[in-house]
């Protein structure tokens, strides 16, 4: 039983020391980030199947720190069925509010353990354009005010989430 146990901890420990450790942007004014989003290119996830014309909108809730996430999409399907998912967010880390959770199931309850990590890794200097991703690099999300983005950014981007451990051949660029 000790071996096993001994394997499980030596494991874990290399599967942590896999990637270095992620680096947000140095501050976000959440003022400035709220609003509506289009989403540029994701890694697919099993709850984003099918997703185009996707956004995210991000409203500030009457208690201080936590922020309504709105996300939509049209289904790519012959009846285009409008798909609605809402979550609640609140920061993590209040000095950078780059480190934010995101909670869909039961977000009238705040409960960590069923929250995603939401890392705001890159952001334009006008709160144009954000790259959101977690720690694991399993997820990963290029967002933009418009529903398109400058194509030097957007390689900008890719360059940087490939550089910090993001398998960017997983990219699926979304339509709008």
């Amino acid at each position: 039983m000790k071996k096993i146990i001994c394997l499980l901890m030596l494991s874990s420990l290399s599967f942590a020391g896999k990637h270095k450790p992620l680096k947000t942007v140095d501050y976000v004014d959440l003022d400035r980030y709220l609003g509506k989003w289009y989403e540029i290119a994701r890694f697919d996830q099993k709850f984003q199947r099918g997703c185009t014309a996707t956004t995210a909108e991000y409203k500030k809730m009457k208690k201080k720190g936590n922020i309504k996430v709105i996300n939509r999409c049209r289904l790519n399907s012959p009846d285009g069925k409008l798909k609605k998912g809402i979550g609640r967010a609140w920061i993590k880390n209040k000095k950078t509010n780059a480190k934010l959770k995101v909670q869909f199931f039961l977000r009238r309850i705040k409960l960590g353990f069923l929250a995603g990590k939401y890392w705001i890794l890159a952001l334009g200097e006008n709160y144009d354009y954000a790259m959101v991703g977690d720690p694991s690099r399993k997820y990963l999300w290029i967002l933009s005010r418009e529903n398109t983005l400058d194509p030097e950014i957007y390689n900008q981007l890719v360059e940087q989430a490939e550089k910090t451990g993001f398998d960017t051949s997983k990219l699926l660029k979304t339509l709008h």
